[in-house]
């Protein structure tokens, strides 16, 4: 017999409210009945970037724990403010469903779309008339300030390029970059300030080359900050096995390490780091 999914879903969600229930009541944990919506703010942030980095690894058992550390945040902000009476968790639950109905008319009504871009136009659209918005001054208000830095520089330059303004072919962003790296070497010598500025304009023009190429820059990063600790570990180990000082004056024999754990055919998993 199949098993039922459904059935076996609800169960799941509502043993999940339960112990967070039991979590916050009296008799529950005293580290979990102090925390507030503000004092997890960190731990979401966190979580998802744990998330996120066990997606790029595309390892499915650590997919699934941090989506479960996901849920478990949700679920407990959401019954805080059941506690406080402001909102409960099944209006969370049907607010989103109302949403994802509302914002599909293509799916869940007649409408038609020709292709994806059409259905974000719509989105966007419905949820303008939702919150009773004013019109956009500018094709980047939508783009939230409170984001990271490189997640704020790829949204903006998505709506940029939405709005047209976008170079013709990957030509143009490569020779950018190149722009960008000479004008930064001319500010070399010069205040620290300029030399943030060019630097920040460099930053913002590989960003942009992510996007020309649809490879998400977190991703990207958070897989070469993996591979930068496993071929350091390597030279750590090496050094040790030679018994040689990790310092700058044995620069050489480390390089030596290192081109070593590069050349490796095969390098190990790697490990989990937390962004």
């Amino acid at each position: 017999m199949k098993e039922d999914l459904p059935k076996r879903e609800e169960a799941s969600f509502k043993s999940l409210c339960d112990i967070i229930t039991r979590l916050r009541s009296p008799e529950g944990c005293l580290w979990d009945r102090e925390q507030s919506p503000m004092s997890l703010r960190g731990a979401l942030v966190e979580e998802t970037y744990e998330c996120i980095e066990a997606i790029s690894e595309k390892d499915p058992v650590h997919i699934k724990e941090e989506l479960g550390d996901l849920f478990l945040l949700a679920t407990m902000l959401s019954y805080m403010h059941q506690q406080e009476g402001t909102f409960s968790i099944a209006d969370v639950l049907d607010g989103i469903s109302e949403k994802l109905i509302r914002r599909h008319p293509h799916v869940f009504s007649d409408v038609q779309v020709k292709d994806t871009m059409e259905v974000l136009d719509n989105w966007a659209r419905i949820k303008a008339e939702e919150k009773g918005s004013k019109p956009k001054q500018s094709h980047l208000d939508s783009v939230k300030s409170g984001l990271p830095p490189l997640e704020r520089a790829f949204e903006l330059q998505k709506k940029a390029a939405k709005a047209g303004f976008d170079w013709p072919d990957i030509n143009g962003v490569l020779a950018k970059i190149e722009e960008e790296l000479e004008e930064f070497r001319e500010a070399v010598n010069k205040k620290d300030q300029e030399k943030e500025e060019e630097l920040g304009d460099l930053l913002f023009s590989i960003i942009n080359l992510c996007r020309f190429q649809n490879i998400d820059p977190m991703s990207a990063l958070l897989k070469t900050n993996s591979k930068f600790i496993r071929r350091f570990h390597h030279v750590e180990t090496r050094m040790k096995e030679a018994g040689a000082e990790m310092k700058q004056e044995n620069l050489d024999q480390m390089e030596t390490y290192w081109q070593e754990a590069k050349n490796k055919k095969e390098e190990s998993k790697s490990e989990t780091v937390t962004p």
